[in-house]
């Protein structure tokens, strides 16, 4: 017999680190396991904060150690073959002289690159694109709330 809980939402949750540069391009990375670009992060684990799954994956995927220093949007995205999603993006600052130390394992990723917002469309799936998008064009605030990578109007956490 089915009780409440079975119709509580168990999403699977990912975090990922948004780094823009002084000419207003974002860094992608490549995973060797798709086709599509990213940015970097991935999956929280178990018990893990959404912040420290950033932190964890900018560290294994860049070999950087940046701390996230705020929100800058979370994405409800549901997808038809991984069920319920909630996707954080965090700001983590500019990359600075800590671009030259970008180390890559090779294995995971094998390439990151700078992409201007126009071009967007020709690296990321259709919802990160929307997503990335509206938040280096201003088009949604810091914070805000997204569903399916549109901001959602008079929701933004700050």
């Amino acid at each position: 017999m089915a009780t409440t809980e079975d119709t509580f939402a168990t999403p699977r949750v990912a975090a990922g680190a948004l780094f823009v540069n002084s000419d207003g391009q974002v860094l992608l990375v490549h995973p060797t396991y798709k086709d599509t670009w990213d940015i970097p992060g991935g999956y929280v684990e178990r018990g893990e904060s959404p912040a420290a799954a950033c932190r964890r994956e900018v560290l294994e995927e860049l070999a950087l150690d940046r701390e996230p220093l705020r929100l800058a949007a979370v994405d409800w995205a549901p997808n038809d073959r991984e069920g319920d999603k909630l996707l954080f993006v965090f700001d983590c600052g500019p990359l600075g002289d800590d671009e030259q130390r970008i180390q890559l394992d090779g294995e995971e990723l094998d390439r990151w690159e700078w992409v201007s917002a126009s071009q967007l469309d020709d690296y990321l799936i259709p919802r990160l694109a929307r997503r990335i998008g509206s938040l280096l064009d201003g088009g949604a605030p810091r914070g805000a709330y997204f569903e399916h990578g549109v901001p959602v109007p008079g929701s933004a956490f700050v």
